[in-house]
C-alpha cells in the first residue's frame, strides 16, 4: 500500500493547508498569547524530543511556552519555510524552520533580565496525526541566545550542570531504509534522488570522513547557515565546518532519524532532516578540556536541492546542550 502524496483535507482541519495550520496554531499561542490552546492542537500524551532530553505529556510544553513568553515577551518567531511530508491520509511532517527576535525583557532560567537583543534559529520536526501533534523533534541555537544576552556560555552551562541540565538526547532507531520509513513512520515514495543525496552525503563527509568528496554533494557557491549565526560560503568553508565538529569527536557517527521532502513553486525542493551525532569528547577542546566521556548531539537540517547539489543548508543544532553534558560528565569524573 503506497502513502499518499497529500494528507486528507480532515488532518490539518479547520485550516486549509498545512502551511496555514502550522502557522495559525504557532500565531494563536505565541503571539496572542492563547497558551491554554496548545491543550487543543496537542495530544494529551505528546513526545518531545529536545537536545537536552524527551517530555511526555501537554502540560509540560503549556508551561514551558509560559515560561519563554515571560522572558521574552517581545519575541517573535518569524516563520522562514515548512517543509511538510505526508504520512498517510491523517497525517503529516511539518518541519517548521523559524527565525527567533526580541529581547530579554523578564526573568529566565538564565537569570535576570538583560535588555539585549537577540536573533537565532530554530526547527520544529512536527508529527501531526488526525489534528493533533503527537511527536515533536525541537532544536534551537540556544548557544547564540545566551551568547546575545551577554552572557558566557561555558558558565551558564555549568550552572545547568549544577541543576542537573542536559540528559542526551533520547536513543531512537530509525530502522535500516529511511527512503522508506522514519522515525515518523512511513513515507511517500517521491523525491527518493533527493533524499538520497542526503543520506549519502551524511555517510561519506561524517561518518567515513571523505571529505575530499565534498564537491559530489554541493554546489560550488552553497551557502550553509549554521549555529551562533554564521553563513558560510562556497565548498570550502562547508567541508571545514563539518571538520572543525568532527576534529572535537573524532569517533563520531551520525545517525539520520527522519526525512521529510517537499517541492514547491516558488521555493523549489527542500529536504529536512532529523539526525543525531554521537561520539567520545577526545578531540580539539573546542568546548572546554577534552574529557574522553560520550557525547550525543541532535540536530536538524533543512536543505535546498537543485540540479543534483546541495544549494544551501540551514544546520541547526544546541552547543548550549553539548557543553552542558560535557560539564556534566566533568562534575561526575
Amino acid at each position: 500500500m503506497s502513502i499518499p502524496a497529500i494528507p486528507d483535507p480532515a488532518a490539518h482541519a479547520p485550516y486549509a493547508t498545512v502551511e496555514e495550520y502550522v502557522n495559525r496554531w504557532t500565531d494563536r499561542i505565541w503571539q496572542e498569547r492563547g497558551v491554554g490552546l496548545i491543550r487543543e492542537c496537542y495530544a494529551p500524551e505528546v513526545i518531545v524530543h529536545g537536545a537536552s532530553g524527551t517530555v511526555t505529556g501537554v502540560e509540560p510544553v503549556v508551561h514551558g511556552t509560559l515560561q519563554r513568553i515571560t522572558s521574552f515577551p517581545d519575541r517573535i518567531g518569524g516563520a522562514e519555510d515548512i517543509i511538510w511530508e505526508s504520512r498517510g491520509s491523517d497525517s503529516f511532517i511539518s518541519s517548521h524552520r523559524s527565525l527567533h527576535t526580541g529581547s530579554h525583557q523578564g526573568h529566565s532560567v538564565y537569570g535576570a533580565p538583560t535588555g539585549h537583543s537577540f536573533a537565532f534559529r530554530g526547527i520544529a520536526h512536527c508529527l501531526v496525526r488526525e489534528g493533533w501533534f503527537v511527536e515533536e523533534w525541537l532544536v534551537r541555537d540556544e548557544y547564540e541566545l545566551v551568547r546575545s544576552l551577554g552572557l558566557d556560555p561555558t558558565e551558564v552551562a555549568a550552572e545547568l550542570a549544577a541543576r542537573g541540565g542536559a540528559e542526551r538526547p533520547t536513543d531512537t532507531d530509525p530502522g535500516n531504509d529511511l527512503l522508506a520509513t522514519g522515525v515518523s513512520g512511513r513515507r511517500p515514495g517521491d523525491h527518493k534522488a533527493e533524499c538520497e543525496l542526503i543520506l549519502t552525503q551524511f555517510h561519506e563527509l561524517w561518518n567515513q570522513c571523505l571529505l575530499d568528496r565534498t564537491e559530489r554533494f554541493v554546489a560550488p557557491d552553497v551557502r550553509c547557515h549554521t549555529t551562533r549565526s554564521r553563513t558560510l560560503q562556497g565548498r570550502d568553508q562547508y567541508r571545514d565546518d563539518v571538520v572543525s565538529l568532527l576534529g572535537c569527536v573524532p569517533d563520531a557517527q551520525a545517525t539520520v532519524l527522519d526525512l521529510a521532502a517537499h517541492t514547491a513553486p516558488d521555493r523549489g525542493t527542500r529536504v529536512a532532516a532529523v539526525w543525531r551525532l554521537e561520539g567520545h569528547y577526545t578531540g580539539v577542546p573546542a568546548y572546554g578540556p577534552a574529557t574522553g566521556e560520550p557525547v550525543s548531539i541532535l540536530g536538524v537540517s533543512h536543505y535546498t536541492v537543485r540540479e543534483g547539489k546541495i544549494a544551501e543548508e540551514w544546520r541547526i543544532f544546541d552547543e548550549l546542550a553539548l557543553l552542558t553534558q560535557i560539564e556534566r560528565h566533568r562534575r561526575a569524573g
